[in-house]
């Protein structure tokens, strides 16, 4: 076989085998022997046509289509071997020319972009320090006293304040149409909660019980029902009651509520808060200086992402989201009607994030190749130890579930990214 690769724009490219020889006249002879049992013509029994008679029957140009699919694959194989390619999606195969002596196949390929790296090492680029003070301490408490906070009636006369919860009955209308889902009985709504729409729980701040206010606000371009996006609605509102939240003392009596091994102190709390948000922020530090390294050298570095990658990794993505609406109880189809929005909507809104996800890849595994990084045997195992404590499986599973492959792949890049972070200034 003869191969021939040639390179084009945004990693496409055409690969040209030209088969000829014995793999070929074999080809057409097995593709000839399978077309001639089904040949039958008057006067003659079936498998006794003689041959002569059945190659009049049986166009020269059927059976060179039929044997070039026979070595198509062969081919494939040659040609990806012989000029080291690394392709990222199936090929399309077209016969550019066929005779009793070869067949030259057109193989349009799609190939791993080249990256070209910019500076990734030794960037100047840190990690936040972690301080938790007193304030960060005392916001945690306020927190355990608004769970166990009770809810006290105002009097008639005392106006809402942010933070309080109303009971109102609304109804809403654009153009003194009302729309759906825009009204409501007896809502307990809390005063800056954001739960509706901004500017909407701003306009009841001063309302009394027994008061009636319309509500004027606009729906936000982005909102989810397109019919309501972009347009201005008047809620008609009934007060019922309005509620104040009484706290309740900080004190040992209050942490002992939470029932917590070990902690029935108020200053037992704030200690084992203080670890907590310690260890929570230096993770939260690390991740986002991870994020801001690896973000910088993937925006530095120049490469032309085939689609068909970007387009794979939105499918990734759109099955994940189907997979999350059924575990939360809904399925894609109804998240698409109750929001107004098509699976292309979905698809278009995930595709700069799939960009970034594609491109990020490609760049690691860019450093990989570029400093020879390799998972060692030791750290496959470890790996696979880890991820059967960490789901709770036998080892053997996860091994059938995992391919080595796949555990290398995420150990290479791995230890690509701790590689930037070890080589900041």
């Amino acid at each position: 076989m003869i191969t021939k690769w040639t390179l084009n724009e945004h990693a496409n490219g055409v690969l040209e085998v030209e088969v000829d020889g014995d793999i070929w006249t074999k080809a057409q002879k097995k593709v000839f022997n399978n077309l001639k049992k089904q040949v039958n013509l008057k006067g003659f029994r079936k498998g006794h046509v003689p041959e002569a008679l059945i190659r009049k029957q049986i166009p020269s140009q059927m059976v060179y289509e039929y044997a070039a699919e026979e070595v198509a694959n062969e081919a494939l194989a040659k040609g990806i071997e012989e000029n080291k390619l690394e392709l990222v999606a199936r090929p399309t195969l077209e016969v550019k020319e066929a005779n009793d002596e070869k067949v030259t196949l057109v193989f349009n390929c799609v190939v791993m972009p080249e990256v070209t790296l910019k500076e990734y090492k030794g960037l100047d680029i840190h990690k936040e320090e972690v301080n938790v003070t007193d304030e960060d301490i005392e916001e945690e408490v306020k927190r355990i006293q608004n769970r166990y906070a009770d809810w006290v009636l105002r009097e008639e006369d005392q106006a809402a304040e942010n933070g309080d919860q109303v009971t109102i009955d609304y109804a809403g209308s654009i153009d003194g149409v009302p729309f759906d889902g825009g009204s409501a009985e007896n809502y307990p709504l809390e005063l800056g909660s954001g739960t509706f729409i901004p500017g909407f729980e701003e306009q009841l701040v001063g309302v009394k019980s027994g008061e009636e206010k319309d509500v004027v606000v606009t729906f936000p371009e982005e909102y989810g029902a397109k019919d309501l996006a972009g347009k201005e609605a008047v809620f008609k509102c009934t007060v019922h009651d309005i509620k104040y939240k009484e706290l309740p003392e900080a004190n040992d009596e209050l942490i002992q509520k939470l029932k917590r091994e070990g902690v029935d102190t108020l200053e037992k709390y704030k200690e084992v808060t203080k670890e907590d948000l310690t260890k929570r922020k230096e993770q939260q530090a690390e991740n986002q200086f991870t994020d801001a390294l690896v973000s910088k050298v993937t925006e530095d570095a120049e490469v032309e992402i085939p689609e068909v990658m970007i387009a794979n990794e939105i499918d990734r993505m759109y099955r994940n989201f189907e997979n999350q609406m059924v575990q939360s109880g809904f399925t894609a189809k109804q998240y698409l009607e109750a929001s107004g929005q098509s699976e292309e909507d979905i698809r278009n809104m995930m595709k700069p994030e799939a960009e970034k996800s594609v491109k990020t890849s490609l760049v690691l595994e860019a450093i990989v190749k570029a400093e020879a990084i390799e998972a060692s045997d030791e750290d496959v195992e470890a790996e696979y130890k880890k991820l059967s404590e960490n789901y709770g499986m036998d080892i053997d599973r996860i091994k059938q579930l995992i391919s080595v492959d796949n555990i290398k792949y995420d150990l290479a890049q791995q230890k690509a990214i701790e590689l930037l972070k070890n080589s900041v200034k």
